[in-house]
């Protein structure tokens, strides 16, 4: 039995299982999961029909990408988890206990948006921008999965918000301590701050930078995870380096770089636009020049001009 729900003061989870019926076991890591694949969803098919943009085809192409997103969260956490799941291939495929990394979706998810919306048409940088706040706010409600399964926390600690792990969860080396920092409600309060930061200031401000909102979500959420990381006990590690503070640092970069060039093809349009303006008014001016020939007559081509 999972202890009480509430010792002293520190969180604790009541367990990962929902519900059962019969052989069915419903486990809360899985409910949570499907809650932020919806609210997500929704929210992007709101966003693609007010912008006046074909919302089907935009949550048909989102769809695919988080099960892609999905897939190669999953591979990501294999791969560098391959000591354990080497000697047990068969939780591979358990996704409902867990182990989802979010570099993983980042990098595939987006990839095999950016592609369909391509090869359908759509605009992609818009799409992108669509389905930021999305993320932000699926990664807010799923990551209290992590609480369930008794995952992604943090090192010991005695502040007044610490995290009860039960013995059997508690990883080599900190057997004797019971409570730890619960770094999946850090996770979780960023992005919600991520998600609130895109939506009430970023949109407003990057509505004509198409693809800059995007960037931006990227930039913050890699910020966050970058500090948050380093007090968890379950990173990543090529050598002394943790892999997902590398990635974040991946993530942080691209969104400097990913938003000065939005910005820069965003300062561009107007110009061209600009430009567009002037070589259609100057067209139309020509066309309307009348000139006088020696017989008196009008004619709007000086080609014409001989009277033959």
């Amino acid at each position: 039995m999972p202890p009480p729900a509430l010792i002293g003061f520190a969180m604790s989870s009541p367990g990962a299982i929902a519900f059962q019926i019969g052989p069915l076991v419903v486990r809360w890591y899985g409910i949570l999961m499907a809650v932020a694949i919806v609210v997500g969803l929704w929210l992007a098919h709101r966003q693609a029909k007010s912008e006046g943009l074909d919302a089907d085809d935009i949550i048909g192409v989102g769809q695919w990408s988080i099960l892609a997103g999905l897939i190669g969260a999953r591979a990501y956490e294999v791969i560098f988890n391959w000591d354990y799941y080497g000697q047990y291939p068969s939780k591979i495929i358990a996704v409902w206990e867990g182990g989802l990394a979010i570099h993983g979706g980042l990098i595939v998810g987006p990839l095999v948006g950016v592609v369909l919306a391509y090869r359908k048409k759509l605009p992609v940088l818009r799409g992108l921008d669509i389905a930021a706040p999305s993320l932000a706010i699926g990664q807010a409600i799923g990551r209290w999965g992590n609480f369930f399964n008794e995952e992604a926390f943090g090192r010991p600690t005695e502040l007044p918000w610490k995290l009860y792990i039960s013995p059997e969860h508690r990883p080599a080396g900190f057997t004797q301590d019971e409570f730890f920092h619960p770094t999946f409600l850090y996770e979780s309060l960023w992005d919600l701050a991520v998600f609130a930061a895109l939506v009430v200031i970023l949109r407003p401000r990057l509505r004509e930078r198409h693809g800059a909102l995007f960037f931006a979500y990227l930039g913050l959420y890699s910020v966050g995870r970058l500090v948050i990381e380093g007090l968890r006990l379950d990173s990543f590690w090529l050598g002394s380096l943790r892999v997902p503070q590398l990635a974040s640092v991946a993530g942080i970069v691209i969104a400097i770089v990913g938003i000065m060039w939005s910005r820069r093809r965003g300062s561009m349009r107007p110009s061209r636009a600009r430009s567009a303006r002037t070589g259609a008014v100057a067209s139309r001016s020509r066309s309307s020049i009348r000139t006088r020939t020696p017989w008196g007559c009008r004619t709007s081509d000086s080609r014409r001009s001989t009277g033959i």
